[in-house]
């Protein structure tokens, strides 16, 4: 290897180890950014690439921010405390009720935004919920740990969840609604198995009960005394909140659509993101300039540099390596090709975080000529892996490691030892079962 291959290798491996250490609290984007720039001088990629790096990072770089948009200004109008309130409500004192209510909670969140916005804006609530139900610290961490394993995990059903999943996507030139097709059941049949999985685990730190109300829950962006106008009951604050809902469900399906009449998703994801800005600035007098400060905008500079690096392994040779590594895996059976790729995919994501290990086994994939179905169960069990079993350690996803810092900030404690003690147990059989179940579905439906 030259000395441009070695500079590669070297900023791609101390970028890696920044981005998880994150020494002095520094943002992931910050060191992501100056690896790419190094890369970027060593000449391993072209200036001429960054448009073919652009064109395909922007599309699901916009998306992601116009949820995260979407679910800022929801918190804005207190949907999230509203939501909280309800949990307490419907659990009717039940811990075991309420169980599974927070993990609904977290899938659907995931559903309707997406990984991060989930975490970012979930986990904060269920921190002030249970600190505010006055739980101690070993009933705390059933509903925070299965919540945050639940909210990440959930971006496997659809593509649109997850601005890797995104990327890839446009990498294997795969619709949305093909993803979503192939995906969807497989995946939520996993989830499902996870989250009994956890209670089976869990169950013994539960508190024997629970309180029915709760009070006093806030967040930054929170304006009660503005919104306590908008509504003359407590019927019409539910109301508005179901009509919020009913719009943020008409978004999400109209990305569908979108991909179905071959129309940019971000677009459909921008245009809903602006109505709820409007909504929001109608109701409570608040301008869309304070998403300037509160959107976090480095997730853009993170995966492009990310990419930019990744870009940079494939045209030293990486991809070539790893085809070799790789063939025997997808030359086999449908049913090989889905539980090898997704177990390789499980150890890369756990060794080099899951956005790199999905870009390059995905940049990987469409090197090797493989039959498109074949492409597509590749894909499919490299997202299982990739947004699953990566959940192992909790250096696998940056999902994680901000969930465990926000759980810390809230001061519950639990170590990385007793998160791995429970994943050692709960992952594992979740990911094989999503494989084989991968496989029986798509050679169902195909």
């Amino acid at each position: 290897m030259g000395p441009t291959a070695w500079i590669t290798i070297i900023t791609f491996l101390v970028t890696l180890v920044l981005i998880l250490w994150r020494p002095k609290g520094i943002n992931e984007a910050i060191p992501a950014s100056v690896g790419a720039i190094i890369v970027l001088l060593s000449g391993s990629v072209s200036l001429s690439e960054l448009g073919i790096i652009s064109e395909t990072i922007s599309g699901a770089a916009i998306t992601i921010m116009a949820t995260i948009v979407m679910a800022i200004v929801l918190e804005s109008f207190g949907f999230f405390n509203w939501v909280a309130e309800k949990l307490a409500e419907k659990a009717q004192g039940s811990s075991i009720r309420l169980f599974w209510y927070v993990n609904l909670l977290c899938f659907l969140m995931t559903l309707f935004f997406n990984n991060d916005g989930s975490i970012l804006i979930t986990t904060p609530i269920l921190v002030m919920l249970l600190n505010n139900m006055g739980l101690k610290n070993h009933e705390k961490i059933p509903y925070l740990l299965s919540g945050g394993l639940i909210a990440t995990a959930s971006s496997a059903p659809i593509g649109v969840s997850n601005i890797v999943n995104l990327i890839a996507l446009k990498i294997v030139h795969m619709s949305l609604i093909s993803h979503t097709a192939m995906m969807f059941v497989p995946a939520t049949l996993g989830l499902i198995l996870l989250v009994v999985l956890l209670f089976l685990r869990l169950k013994k730190d539960l508190p024997k009960s629970v309180p029915t109300k709760v009070t006093g829950l806030s967040l930054p962006n929170y304006h009660p005394l503005k919104q306590s106008s908008m509504y003359a009951s407590g019927n019409d604050r539910t109301k508005f909140m179901r009509n919020i809902l009913l719009f943020v469900f008409a978004v999400r399906l109209s990305l569908f659509a979108a991909s179905f009449f071959a129309i940019p998703v971000s677009v459909m994801a921008v245009v809903g993101s602006l109505v709820l800005l409007g909504w929001r600035w109608a109701y409570l007098k608040i301008p869309p300039s304070d998403m300037l400060k509160k959107t976090p905008w480095y997730i853009i500079i993170f995966a492009f540099s990310m990419y930019i690096i990744i870009y940079g392994l494939n045209n030293i040779g990486l991809t070539e390596w790893l085809i070799g590594f790789m063939r025997p895996m997808v030359t086999g059976s449908l049913l090989h090709t889905s539980v090898l790729m997704g177990v390789l995919l499980t150890i890369l994501s756990n060794i080099f975080n899951n956005h790199p290990a999905l870009m390059v086994g995905t940049l990987t994939l469409t090197n090797m000529n493989l039959d498109p179905l074949s492409l597509k169960v590749a894909y499919l069990a490299n997202v299982i892996g990739s947004d699953v079993g990566s959940l192992l350690l909790p250096m696998g996803t940056l999902a994680t490691l901000m969930w465990m810092h926000i759980v810390k900030k809230g001061n519950i404690k639990i170590t990385w030892w007793k998160y791995i003690k429970i994943t050692l147990v709960v992952i594992p059989p979740t990911v094989l079962f999503t494989l084989v179940i991968l496989y029986y579905w798509v050679t169902w439906i195909f």
